[in-house]
Parts: structure tokens; sequence; C-alpha cells
């Protein structure tokens, strides 16, 4: 029987963290499929071990972090966090520059205190997503201490974001969001690709997907999450999720 990971997955603005493990005996989570998913990865190790691996590098915990868009392996066993950031908000911005101006993946020292916290805010017989949420919070806060460094996407850029990520449940074209900020379309895909590192297209999918798993994390089946994120249906989010996550995305039990 394949293995299965527990866990549970909270969300705030621009982020997310997916505290996941597996049972005693259950052996090590399958390595992932090599993936890419838009958003800066910070993996710790709360029990057990992990590594991370790109196509000429491979590193384990106690933690690591793995630049937006960048193919990667993942294998685990026991219990671990993923945090993921939104590589275009003040966080996410100030992660890449301090984390990776030598490299995609990098180990990160430190954090031990906050990841034994994070273990026992995880194993509380009454676990509070709020708890979890806070401790995220300052595991990013203690990676990227000073966001206000990095200049901000053209504004323009930033209400075209915000405007389609308002509109996720329903059809969603680069033509529209153009017209929302007065630009032509080809202005607005160069301008897109300038600020973000990334087609328009790409963007909406990676939020896409973002939205259905908070949705599929809240108790939504997969076909009402896939509906609600905009995807036409179960089978489009799944295989999606395996192409940005490498695993199935039924294979996460959230509890």
């Amino acid at each position: 029987m394949a293995v299965r990971a527990h866990g549970r997955m909270v969300f705030w603005e621009g982020a997310s963290m997916w505290v996941l493990g597996t049972r005693p005996g259950d052996g090590p989570y399958p390595k992932t499929q090599p993936h890419a998913h838009h958003a800066v990865q910070v993996t710790l190790s709360l029990r057990g071990w992990f590594t991370l691996e790109t196509a000429d590098h491979q590193l384990g915990g106690p933690a690591a972090a793995v630049a937006p868009d960048t193919d990667h392996a993942f294998q685990a066993e026991g219990a671990v966090a993923h945090l993921f950031i939104d590589p275009e908000g003040r966080s996410g911005r100030e992660l890449q520059r301090v984390w990776f101006a030598s490299a995609p993946l990098v180990a990160i020292p430190g954090l031990a205190e906050l990841r034994g916290r994070l273990l026992v805010a995880f194993d509380a017989p009454r676990r509070k997503d709020q708890t979890l949420i806070e401790l995220g919070r300052e595991i990013v806060a203690a990676l990227a201490p000073d966001g206000e460094r990095d200049l901000r996407p053209d504004a323009r850029v930033r209400r075209m974001s915000t405007w389609a990520t308002a509109r996720l449940g329903a059809p969603v074209s680069l033509v529209d969001a153009a017209a929302h900020v007065g630009l032509s379309t080809g202005r607005a895909r160069h301008l897109f690709v300038e600020h973000t590192g990334l087609p328009f297209r790409t963007y909406l999918l990676w939020q896409r997907l973002t939205k259905a798993v908070e949705l599929f994390s809240g108790g939504s089946s997969l076909t009402d999450a896939a509906h609600g994120a905009g995807f036409s249906d179960s089978a489009h989010l799944s295989r999606t999720f395996r192409r940005m996550f490498g695993i199935a995305a039924d294979s996460l039990r959230v509890t």
C-alpha cells in the first residue's frame, strides 16, 4: 500500500504551510517526481529526515530552501513542514535576495527552537490552526527580516494580479486583465513577465492551484475544490497538482 501523508495545511496572506507526517512503521514517503512550482519553498525536518535534490545537487535537513520555478524532487520519513511563500510578495522577494544568490537549492542553518515548537504544536491533541500560522509567520520573518529592500513590482502588475486572484472561480484572460489596468495585451504580457519572471497564464495556474489546495484542506472534495478554483474538473486539478508537486493530490490526508 502506498504511504500516505497526514497532517495539516494552514494559509495566510502570501504563504501557506503544510505540516505532514507518516505513521510509525509506514516507512518513507515515495520519492516525488521532479517538479517545479511558482513559490519559494522552505522545508523543515521536525522528526525523521528529508532530502531535496535538483539536477546537480542534493541536500538534507534540518532545513533547506528551493528557489521558485526550480525543478526538484523530495523524499522524507517522519514529520516535515513545507512553507510555500509567494515570490512576488514582500517576504518572497526578500527570501530570494538573501538565500538564492549562489544556488537555487540551499541549506538553512539554525531554526532549531522554531522547529521544536512547531513539532510540539503539530503533535498537540487539540491542534490549533492559529498556532501553526503564528509559527509559520515566525519562520518566514526569521528568514526574511527586511522585505523592504527589494523594489515592489510595477503597480499595474500588482493590480492585474489582485484582479485575477479575486476571480479564480471564473474564466480569467490576459486580455481582460490588461484592459482592467488600461494596457494593450502585448504590453501587459511583456510587463508581467518582466516584473514577475513568468507568463501571466503560469502565474494564474499557480494561484488556482493554491486556492484548490486551500479548499481541499478545508474539507471540500477534490471535485468541489477543482471547480471552486477554476479547474474544469478533478482530473484537471489532479494532473496539475502532480506536475507542480510531484505527487497525487489524494495522497495527502489532511486531519
